[in-house]
């Protein structure tokens, strides 16, 4: 499928999680079995060459980057929200348009010899990016990129990023 086909698949919910907000569901493009699996070949292919393991975001990052994982065969690296990984954590919290939030990642995720790359399903205004991007480097791991389903260009996440940043579709 191309990726117009793919963006196709991809549903439009007004006013969720809460008033003003149009919010992308990827559900319908998941539960088709050609559109996922040619979405992972597409984002597989934002994967720079040098990558040694993949990272993705809670919670929809998780399915893209363990698929994507699966297929370059590369590892998964789980960044989180506080208190749900089960060993000992590095945390990084940042500024959200109202109030702040944390992420953690597991201080033995990643080592120097890592090139990661951070897969996630939203590329907005770049504050979760911003933050997975800061966790993976304490880890003393390098940042090969990051690869987004989507990106929303009008908030300019992509300026916050350190990594080069590609996205499948842009919105």
């Amino acid at each position: 499928m191309t990726v117009a086909e793919i963006q196709k698949l991809i549903r439009d919910v007004p006013n969720f999680p809460k008033p003003g907000i149009l919010f992308k569901d990827i559900t319908p493009l998941l539960s088709d079995a050609k559109a996922f699996a040619s979405l992972v070949q597409h984002l597989s292919e934002l994967i720079p060459a040098h990558t040694t393991r993949v990272a993705s975001i809670e919670s929809r990052g998780f399915i893209l980057g363990a698929a994507v994982a699966l297929k370059r065969g590369l590892g998964m690296t789980l960044i989180r929200k506080p208190g749900k990984l089960p060993y000992a954590t590095l945390s990084h919290s940042y500024e959200l348009e109202y109030g702040t939030d944390t992420l953690q990642i597991h201080v033995d995720a990643l080592n120097d010899q890592d090139h990661v790359c951070i897969v996630d399903d939203v590329l907005a205004t770049g504050g979760t990016a911003a933050a997975a991007e800061t966790l993976c480097l304490e880890t003393g791991a390098t940042v090969s990129g990051f690869a987004f389903l989507m990106e929303l260009g009008f908030l300019k996440g992509r300026e916050r990023l350190k990594a080069q940043s590609r996205s499948l579709i842009a919105l």
